[in-house]
């Protein structure tokens, strides 16, 4: 009966030390409100010291209180730190590659991105002095210029080549909460409620980037990186196959339709007549091809070979599919940096294979969009195009954008790993491909 009231006694005392680090935490960030509200509370003396399943908080009472008593503002950032890891679905996402080692450098990753987060925040409830260690490991992070999403650190932490003493001393600065409760630590799980509670947290992940970017903008500028983390977990992602049909065109095509046939009537008809059937397959059907477009990738200093490669190839594998395009096709490869360097029409598919394998970067210059799109009306006005469905642009996204819309469709494209948000034309689509 003592062990129960003194169990009951330290789970009230807990609750007590969470919401006052929660009301403490919403003061200076009410953009977080529904997410500091999304956790509940439950005493687990095997946590260390405490942690989360993105649907509980779970903590080790004599820990907390100990942590509390040394510092109120070290609860703050766990409760924060344990947010993040929901906001940006942490515990839900397959580890990148297989191996002890490489759980242990995802965990270390999710946790380093969160803890920058919290250390790139200007509120007084989170604040605290950041050790050596600490600050080498964000400056070597940060040398690239962007965005620290656990994704990206996963990808930089293994080119550091640690050795067991530097990842262990990287695991104990960053440590924060424990992450055994994690949905991606359990072999068993129910799939279906792992399902709504991942979606439960992407609602939540863009609620607040609309706040931070509308009614909180102030508060954006005061969180470091936040917007730009939430705007890479939020943005589109599509197939890029599926997009190139976008551009296709319905067209009338030589080829039995046997959808259209009727067996019935067939058969019927060799019955009654011999060999007179009342019914004969359809010899044209409607179908959707790409025909016509124009591709232009930016060859600008801020857009490598190797990626334009990695887009063109992506271009030739759709294109090469039989299915994909008529069996004439007008397709014009386009570099462009702050002026056209050159135009590849392809007719066929020889001539695109060709093309991939003496592929050429030209130009290397500034970034311009608008010559590009000067040159592709040039040759629709000249009956080089005769039905133009599309341009697909492929660049960084930095550079001077055309004000007028033109009269196809245009689509600024970015690669996944290397995409940086930017302000794109409201008349045009902005596509992220995962190649």
């Amino acid at each position: 009966m003592e062990n129960r009231e003194t169990a009951g006694r330290l789970d009230i005392l807990g609750n007590k030390i969470w919401n006052a680090s929660r009301d403490e935490l919403y003061l200076g960030m009410r953009f977080l409100d529904v997410a500091l509200s999304s956790l509940t509370y439950q005493m687990d003396t095997n946590i260390k010291p405490f942690g989360t399943d993105g649907a509980a908080l779970y903590f080790h009472p004599q820990r907390l209180g100990g942590l509390y008593r040394q510092n109120r503002i070290l609860v703050n950032r766990g409760y924060l730190h344990m947010v993040y890891h929901c906001i940006f679905r942490h515990m839900w996402k397959e580890y990148p590659s297989e191996g002890e080692l490489n759980v242990r450098l995802w965990n270390l990753s999710c946790d380093i991105a969160a803890e920058h987060l919290i250390d790139g925040s200007y509120h007084r409830s989170i604040r605290a002095s950041r050790s050596l260690l600490r600050r080498e490991a964000y400056r070597k992070l940060e040398s690239e210029g962007k965005t620290l999403h656990a994704e990206r650190i996963f990808q930089i932490l293994p080119e550091w080549e640690l050795d067991e003493k530097g990842l262990s001393r990287l695991e104990q600065e960053f440590y924060v909460d424990d992450h055994q409760y994690w949905a991606n630590h359990q072999p068993e799980k129910n799939l279906d409620m792992e399902t709504s509670m991942q979606k439960k947290w992407q609602d939540i992940n863009e609620k607040m980037e609309t706040d931070l970017e509308t009614i909180s903008k102030e508060a954006s500028e005061k969180n470091g990186d936040l917007l730009g983390q939430m705007k890479i977990q939020n943005r589109e992602r599509q197939d890029y196959k599926s997009f190139l049909r976008k551009f296709s065109v319905l067209r009338e095509q030589m080829e039995v339709d046997p959808d259209s046939f009727d067996y019935t009537f067939y058969s019927y008809g060799l019955s009654l007549y011999g060999n007179m059937p009342l019914i004969e397959p359809q010899e044209t059907k409607e179908v959707k091809r790409v025909e016509e477009f124009a591709v232009v990738v930016d060859t600008s200093m801020s857009c490598s070979g190797e990626l334009v490669r990695k887009f063109l190839e992506e271009t030739y594998t759709v294109l090469s599919e039989n299915e994909s395009f008529f069996k004439k096709i007008n397709v014009h490869i386009i570099q462009c940096d702050e002026a056209v360097q050159s135009d590849k029409k392809i007719t066929c598919e020889k001539e695109l294979k060709e093309y991939m394998e003496e592929f050429t970067l030209y130009g290397e210059g500034g970034t311009d969009f608008r010559p590009a799109f000067e040159y592709v009306d040039g040759l629709v006005c000249q009956g080089e195009f005769c039905d133009l469905r599309g341009l697909i642009y492929f660049t960084d996204g930095y550079g001077i954008y055309p004000q007028k819309m033109p009269e196809y469709q245009t689509a600024f494209v970015f690669m996944q790993e290397d995409y940086q948000d930017v302000d794109v034309p409201g008349w045009a689509m902005k596509l992220i491909v995962e190649l």
